[in-house]
């Protein structure tokens, strides 16, 4: 749907341009996030209680996999915001961005900006990588990953020091996401997380709000779960 906020006014003079509450994140996006953000949570939590509590953080991880794979397909499939083609910026437009964003005179992006964009993709990276070597870890007391058989134990404590170091990265990441929330809201004056709990946000201009594709989505959650049940039972 095309939504533009470009008015005439009472006296039908030029068009003026007034804000509009329109959406930006569909609901497959919007639960994908926070359904990520509970299960990374669970996992590290569980990692640091270690015990019987590393069966939840094993299945936790199956959950994040799965996540990440339908997140991958709904980044081709999904709604124009949602897609890779849509946030995935070159060298240049990330750069001229990013200085723009210390002059604080940075245009506005309907959806992620070129720097959020890459963000996201190395999170999604990291994600990726912590899942995947979870499959064949160990922690030499009671768990091993489903996978731990298909590899030799040396290789095996070579992908844990991996799984585990990689956990770093994954909290500087997190860490640098949440510096920027907060910078946008107080020095930016823009909203990230509203937009991200209604998938509503406040824009001038002429956008392309998602249609709904929901059965794209059960589709591709669906063969997410598939592969996963697949590659793990």
């Amino acid at each position: 749907m095309i939504m533009n906020s470009n008015e005439i006014d009472a006296s039908g003079g030029p068009a003026r341009s007034i804000p509009q509450r329109v959406t930006v994140w569909d609901l497959p996006t919007r639960l994908f996030h926070w359904l990520l953000v509970a299960f990374v949570g669970t996992s590290f939590v569980t990692a640091e209680i270690g015990g019987n509590a590393m069966q939840i953080h094993e299945w936790s991880g199956f959950v994040i996999l799965s996540l990440l794979l339908f997140r991958v397909g709904w980044g081709f499939f999904g709604s124009k915001p949602s897609r890779f083609s849509d946030f995935v910026y070159g060298p240049k437009a990330v750069l001229s961005y990013a200085r723009g964003l210390l002059r604080k005179d940075s245009l506005p992006h309907f959806g992620h900006n070129p720097l959020g964009g890459w963000s996201i993709v190395a999170m999604l990276l990291a994600l990726f990588v912590q899942a995947g070597t979870g499959l064949f870890a160990n922690d030499d007391i009671m768990t091993e990953g489903p996978l731990y058989s298909w590899v030799s134990k040396a290789t095996s404590d070579f992908i844990t020091d991996i799984h585990e170091w990689n956990q770093g990265v994954i909290v500087a990441l997190v860490s640098i996401h949440l510096f920027a929330i907060l910078y946008y809201f107080f020095v930016i004056r823009e909203n990230l997380v509203t937009p991200m709990i209604t998938g509503v946000r406040s824009w001038n201009g002429t956008v392309e709000e998602p249609t709904g594709r929901t059965w794209a989505a059960a589709v591709i959650a669906g063969i997410a779960g598939v592969v996963v049940y697949l590659l793990v039972r």
